[in-house]
């Protein structure tokens, strides 16, 4: 290989118009540029939405385990009895999620009534005597010996798909106040309705917004949201002062500081409070939780983002927002892209139940809401809330696949069976070839 002769004078070309004036490329235009082509790939929102949930997945596992551990021992039980029932519940979504990813949009028009009916025949056992049972004063679950299920889980998702259906054979009449409340508004409504029968106002609130995100991406006008928004609020509040000693008219009174004994209507939230001050930025450690010692109610249920915040710390309680947003992300993707107006309807639908009712419990954590009662999605204690967020998102998962960039891809790649084989058939002339030489 020759170089330049000693002494030669080395000539370097000038450069060209385009790239006169251009700054010099730095670190984070490079990793923006790597950003947008990750981003660009047809796989990414696939891979987005499937990582995420199995990571949020397991670090709930994680969480129920730690945060549940020492009240199951002061009632007198197996310290992994919530993370065992946890976990039996994710192996059953588990199959469930995988099914969802399998479904097409031609199966959700076939099913979507007959779901949605099912879902709130369920619905309707909570109020049968000697099946139906409640605690906190709400009647929102389904107990017989060896089974309970809260119904309102599979209302949410059994409306998704609904929405998804109707929405889309008016929607190009959905600016007319008619064409919207029928049939939309009114199944919308019977659900809301048979779940606030129960008295659970919070699982309510998130089906309301779930109903929100459907028709928003449906295109429903600004107007009718406005309307929809302030006869939904003027609604809230007679549900509230109608009751004024209520549990629900109390949860408002110490959110707006009216309880000053933290022994009294500020236990729950000071002791949240403080399990996340003392985390610091790392954590006590996970295990280390000080508050999960009877201190702390619903501590691995709907107050477990501040045992993440006590024994992970602050960078603990932004790794589980920025899985969150990873989620966001990909479900907006889907709404943006996607070819079929029922997915992105439906898509929309889940992803303000999904991260609404996530930035809900988040919010109550921090005191910046009442206390409303809604699990974090994926990570809090609770069967049918993690069976049915793991199917709801099995379902945005199949929209993902069904895109025609990311169906393609799919397609080109070997299947696991063909690579495993070609693996094996490449380690198997390699040692033929060995034992030859």
């Amino acid at each position: 290989m020759s170089g330049p002769r000693p002494g030669a004078v080395v000539v370097v070309p000038p450069p060209s118009p385009g790239e006169r004036g251009r700054p010099a490329p730095t670190a984070r235009t490079a990793a923006g540029r790597w950003v947008q082509q990750v981003m660009a790939r047809p796989l990414t929102t696939y891979y987005l939405l499937v990582g995420s949930t199995s990571v949020l997945v397991v670090l709930g596992l994680v969480m129920v385990l730690s945060s549940s551990s020492v009240d199951s021992i002061v009632k007198g039980g197996s310290p992994y009895a919530a993370f065992a029932k946890q976990t039996k519940y994710a192996l059953f979504g588990l199959p469930l999620m995988l099914l969802a990813t399998r479904m097409t949009t031609a199966w959700q028009t076939r099913l979507a009534w007959f779901v949605l009916v099912a879902a709130l025949g369920f619905q309707a056992l909570v109020f049968v005597p000697g099946i139906g049972c409640g605690s906190g004063g709400n009647q929102n679950w389904v107990c017989t010996p060896g089974f309970s299920a809260q119904p309102s889980e599979a209302v949410k998702l059994a409306l998704a798909l609904w929405l998804g259906v109707v929405l889309v054979r008016k929607q190009a009449l959905l600016g007319q106040v008619r064409h919207v409340l029928v049939p939309g508004l009114l199944g919308a409504a019977a659900a809301v309705g048979a779940v606030l029968a129960g008295k659970d106002l919070g699982t309510a609130l998130v089906i309301a917004l779930l109903v929100a995100g459907a028709l928003f991406v449906a295109g429903v006008p600004v107007w009718m949201f406005a309307t929809g928004g302030v006869l939904a609020a003027i609604g809230v509040a007679g549900l509230i002062v109608s009751q004024p000693s209520s549990n629900r008219a109390q949860r408002i009174g110490s959110w707006l500081g009216e309880c000053t004994d933290s022994a009294g209507l500020c236990f729950q939230t000071d002791h949240g409070t403080w399990a996340l001050a003392s985390g610091g930025l790392f954590g006590l450690g996970l295990g280390e939780s000080r508050q999960k010692w009877s201190y702390l109610p619903a501590a691995h249920n709907d107050f477990i983002f501040a045992i993440i915040g006590e024994e992970l710390g602050l960078l603990g309680t932004l790794m589980v927002l920025g899985l969150f947003v990873l989620l966001a992300v990909a479900m907006l993707r889907i709404v943006r892209h996607h070819p079929e107006p029922s997915a992105r309807i439906t898509t929309g639908a889940i992803f303000a139940w999904v991260i609404g009712q996530a930035l809900v419990n988040i919010g109550v954590v921090l005191r910046l809401v009442p206390v409303v009662g809604v699990p974090l999605p994926l990570v809090s204690a609770g069967g049918s809330a993690l069976t049915m967020t793991m199917a709801a998102l099995g379902v945005v998962i199949s929209y993902a696949r069904s895109d025609p960039q990311a169906a393609a891809a799919l397609a080109a790649r070997p299947g696991v069976v063909r690579r495993s084989i070609a693996v094996l058939g490449r380690s198997g002339t390699h040692r033929s070839r060995r034992s030859r030489g």
